[in-house]
């Protein structure tokens, strides 16, 4: 099993900055991906950021040249810096993570943490 523990939402004001932690622990394989999601009221939940083991990342259009995803390896930790924040940013961010385990990959959610951008 593994877990997924995420900190660091919370209220800034628009042009603001905000960083999301998300610590993984369990069992974890080593070839994986983890991404950030978020989902506003009435929306879809859509992907904002993907970075895989290798350091391979992919973003939002939305989100390119705002909001950087990083990871630290040895402490199974996935970032998101978000910065430049706009009110069209608020909502409830979740964390994942994707294990490449044979004969099929596995997903993993966490809870999520709001994050609200005022005007």
């Amino acid at each position: 099993q593994v877990q997924l523990v995420e900190s660091g939402g919370g209220l800034v004001q628009a042009g603001g900055s905000l960083r999301l932690s998300c610590a993984a622990s369990g069992s974890i394989f080593s070839r994986n991906t983890m991404s950030w999601y978020r989902q506003a009221p009435g929306k879809q939940r859509e992907l904002v950021a993907g970075i895989t083991s290798g350091g391979t990342t992919t973003y939002a259009d939305s989100v390119k040249g705002r909001f950087t995803i990083s990871r630290d390896t040895a402490k199974n930790t996935v970032y998101l810096q978000m910065n430049s924040l706009k009110p069209e940013d608020t909502a409830v961010y979740y964390c994942n993570l994707v294990a490449a385990s044979y004969p099929l990959p596995n997903s993993y959610w966490g809870q999520g943490t709001q994050v609200t951008v005022s005007s």
